[in-house]
């Protein structure tokens, strides 16, 4: 059966989409003609086992990914395009859960957990959007006027599509299963719409701003990786199924390669990015060479002559730090007090009359120096 635009009939026949037990006319959804194994687990049947664990993969390789996003304190865009890492990380958990059939099709609140999963991919690739405008600086990043307008941004395309998705699995409000135009919009229009807006933003960004043309590789194999995952699941699903009996199915390649798809949306934000080190804390700790001129010995080296010796100094003798007099000029030259104790007859604590007597230790006079 061919593709049609508007209808899921071609679209179901290839491939074992989440949406598809939940439409048609029949009532008992859209059965796809190959499908991957299943797997017995205990008294659990495990649909899609080799595509679950390519999700179990994808959720840690984005977790690596989130973590090497958030240590990157200071690069541009850093809190708006981990919000989308994010956003694909609950997908293909729920998408696990959903494909594997722990949820199953029978079950009440399958339809629910299909409209949220609906949801989550139209909001995940308005998020990829905007943030294809970010390096534009129409608002600043990480302010709150870019980070709101983003996560509103996105609230505001989840709804529509939740609705859309709820609506037409439980046909009120003039939706149907039947006739799923609106949900084939949402569903399989928007996302291209997206990525291509996204692709010649940055194409834009990199010609015009930087002088480096290595990202275009990233998102020459971004493109790539989404292209194909589309081709094999909508083209080839059923040929590939049969051809390896029954072990794989398209959608194991096609969730393979979108998650190829992400890690060059990571590594194309990370080429054309660069932390401001003055300001940044990353996971590698800065060496910093300490020089304490207090700490150094007299004789280390020629760049601290200037630090051993105060320019405030008379016949040689090092100032102190208080007052601008040496220890030794307080104290008397040998270190200690005079004979004549706290009193004698100059008054002072020493002969050469440093507190009293003919000449005043503290504050200096001019004629010390």
């Amino acid at each position: 059966m061919g593709l049609s635009f508007g209808s899921f009939d071609g679209v179901c026949d290839t491939a074992a989409l989440v949406i598809c037990p939940l439409l048609g006319s029949s009532g008992q959804g859209i059965e796809p003609t190959c499908y991957s194994r299943n797997v017995q687990i205990g008294s659990t049947l495990i649909f899609q086992p080799s595509t679950s664990f390519v999700h179990i993969v994808a959720i840690i390789m984005t977790a690596i990914m989130i973590y090497h996003i958030r240590s990157k304190y200071t690069a541009v865009g850093r809190k708006e395009i981990v919000m989308f890492f994010w956003m694909y990380m609950i997908i293909e958990l729920l998408a696990m859960f959903l494909d594997s059939g722990i949820i199953p099709t029978a079950n009440t609140s399958y339809p629910w957990f299909a409209a949220v999963y609906t949801g989550l991919i139209a909001a995940a690739y308005c998020c990829l959007l905007v943030n294809g405008f970010v390096g534009f600086q129409f608002a600043e990043d990480g302010t709150p006027l870019s980070l709101w307008f983003l996560r509103l941004s996105c609230l505001a395309v989840f709804g529509v599509a939740f609705f859309v998705a709820i609506a037409t699995f439980k046909s009120f409000a003039s939706f149907s299963p039947v006739k799923p135009m609106a949900l084939f919009i949402v569903y399989l229009i928007w996302p291209i719409l997206c990525v291509a807006t996204y692709t010649l933003s940055q194409l834009i960004l990199v010609f015009r701003t930087l002088d480096d043309r290595w990202p275009l590789g990233d998102i020459i194999f971004g493109i790539a990786f989404y292209t194909i995952a589309q081709v094999l699941l909508f083209a080839f699903s059923v040929t590939i199924c049969n051809a390896i009996k029954h072990y794989l199915d398209g959608l194991f390649f096609f969730t393979l390669c979108v998650l190829l798809s992400v890690m060059m949306v990571y590594k194309y934000w990370d080429s054309i990015t660069r932390e401001d080190l003055e300001f940044s804390v990353g996971s590698k700790a800065a060496v910093w060479e300490v020089k304490d001129p207090l700490t150094a010995a007299s004789g280390a080296g020629a760049e601290f002559d200037e630090d051993a010796t105060s320019n405030y100094h008379a016949g040689g003798t090092v100032a102190s730090l208080v007052g601008g007099v040496s220890g030794n000029q307080y104290y008397g030259a040998k270190g200690g007090y005079p004979q004549g104790g706290y009193g004698g007859s100059q008054g002072g604590y020493n002969q050469q009359g440093l507190y009293g007597g003919t000449q005043r230790g503290y504050p200096p006079t001019s004629d010390r120096y």
